[in-house]
């Protein structure tokens, strides 16, 4: 029982550290630290408890987590490289939609060149190795972190009343048509207002995307007439015609709210992979509101999520890159000495 009183003073401490930042604002990624360290620290406490009744069975139970591991690395590599087929089939090839299938053939890549690399046993490729798998480790554990806080933010769900409702554009469709991906942020946009009208309260909905090169309409304009369409008075929408970001989108339509309404509340909605990035921006931006998330095809999720953790990384590029250094540094020392 001995062994279990360590991890659990740190799981203890985890936990409230998480609970304590996710309180006082919920909109950080370091709550998915927090809380990746919690869930590690209890599951070690667990497995030394375990240990201390059946030291075979806690045995038997790292070599299946060891090997369930394994084969979760695997199926990711393939999964990854069929829905990046599938991306392209359905999306086209554009950049951004060849990211799954990039991630499941590095994960191939990766496997292949640690064998030949133990095959070969040359000091300075197999410095090259412990660079490349020390950076993936480092970014795989900041994804993870990333992506458990992701579902565990985009669940949450406020029950204060708001006063708007903001939904970001995303494009449109031949220049003035709202595409898929932008009608699941209206649709739920509608739906937050039928809440909120059963609660006796009728917030204004801010449409906010600027014009593009491309675009006919601005999104701002697109998205009001397809609420209109559904059904939702003209008087009830705010244009927030001007950006072209996200950071724009949120700082622009904050400016919109403070107008109409100082000590204004909102809640803000986009596609459910792009949540936690958005909560981020709109803690920038200072928007006094949660980020509420629309369903996403299923194929598309994937890459954007991807999409959405290399835009978290480049936000951080200092810090991250700093640690990349100093993983090379120490696998060169380590040849070297």
């Amino acid at each position: 029982m001995e062994g279990a009183v360590f991890p659990f003073v740190f799981a203890a401490l985890c936990t409230v550290a998480f609970l304590v930042s996710f309180i006082h604002d919920r909109r950080r990624l370091r709550n998915g630290f927090y809380l990746f360290f919690a869930l590690f620290f209890i599951a070690i406490t667990l497995l030394a408890l375990l240990a201390a009744v059946s030291p075979d069975a806690a045995a038997w139970l790292v070599l299946a987590a060891f090997v369930l591991f394994v084969v979760t690395v695997l199926a990711l590599a393939v999964f990854l490289i069929c829905n990046g087929i599938t991306m392209l089939r359905r999306e086209g090839r554009r950049p951004a939609n060849v990211l799954s299938l990039l991630a499941g053939l590095g994960i191939v890549g990766l496997i292949v060149f640690n064998a030949l690399v133990t095959r070969i046993d040359w000091a300075p490729l197999d410095a090259l190795r412990g660079s490349v798998n020390g950076i993936l480790a480092y970014v795989s554990f900041i994804f993870v972190c990333f992506l458990l806080y992701s579902v565990v933010y985009g669940r949450i769900r406020s029950e204060k009343g708001v006063d708007f409702v903001v939904v970001l554009g995303s494009g449109l469709l031949g220049g003035k048509t709202v595409p898929p991906l932008l009608t699941s942020r209206l649709n739920r946009g509608l739906s937050v207002l039928a809440k909120e009208h059963k609660r006796n309260r009728e917030p204004l909905i801010v449409t906010s995307g600027g014009q593009g090169p491309d675009e006919e309409v601005s999104e701002a304009r697109a998205m009001a007439d397809y609420l209109v369409t559904a059904g939702l008075p003209r008087e009830r929408i705010l244009l927030e015609d001007r950006s072209r970001t996200t950071f724009e989108n949120l700082r622009f339509s904050a400016d919109i709210m403070a107008e109409h309404k100082p000590d204004y509340r909102c809640a803000v909605v986009t596609n459910n992979f792009h949540v936690l990035r958005a909560a981020l921006i709109a803690r920038r931006a200072k928007v006094n509101g949660q980020v509420i998330g629309s369903p996403t095809a299923w194929y598309f999720w994937p890459s954007a999520t991807i999409r959405e953790f290399v835009a978290v990384l480049v936000d951080h590029k200092i810090k991250n890159l700093v640690v990349c250094v100093l993983i090379v540094l120490s696998q060169v020392l380590r040849v070297v000495t």
